[in-house]
């Protein structure tokens, strides 16, 4: 498992490099999606690579796409306090690091949608189908 996460850590600072090879401000930006756990574990790393290299980035939370699921009758959803955790995670780990947080990425609409489990409204696996209207990636609701 350490030499895999050592071989990521070096295609990620040689891919930067390629990429952005005169370090321009703004010009790279890496959206972690990885879920609360492997933040914790794999994120620290990945910082201090990158910064090791002395390459400038902005770190971007994508928690929804770490926390997909399959709910028992099938549709695809996602669970707000696992969205939730791994926010968290980011927050902290960018925090131990000493690194900069540079934003968060979901997928929500305004629309009262009950594609995600959990949340203020506490929609459940069976309230899903009520008002089910993703074509695509199950969103947060506006509350």
């Amino acid at each position: 498992m350490a030499l895999m996460l050592a071989i990521r850590w070096i295609q990620l600072v040689k891919l930067i490099g390629i990429l952005n090879p005169h370090n321009k401000p703004g010009r790279i930006t890496i959206i972690t999606r990885m879920g609360a756990e492997n933040m914790k574990v794999k994120l620290p790393h990945l910082i201090r690579a990158v910064g090791r290299a002395g390459h400038i980035v902005t770190w971007v939370c994508g928690p929804m796409h770490g926390n997909a699921a399959e709910a028992p009758c099938g549709l695809k959803t996602r669970a707000f306090d696992a969205i939730l955790a791994e926010v968290r995670a980011f927050l902290d780990v960018h925090e131990q690091e000493g690194s900069h947080r540079g934003g968060i990425h979901l997928e929500m609409t305004g629309q009262n949608v009950t594609e995600s489990v959990g949340g203020s409204q506490t929609v459940t696996y069976d309230d899903l189908s009520s008002c089910y209207r993703t074509q695509c990636d199950p969103r947060l609701n506006g509350s």
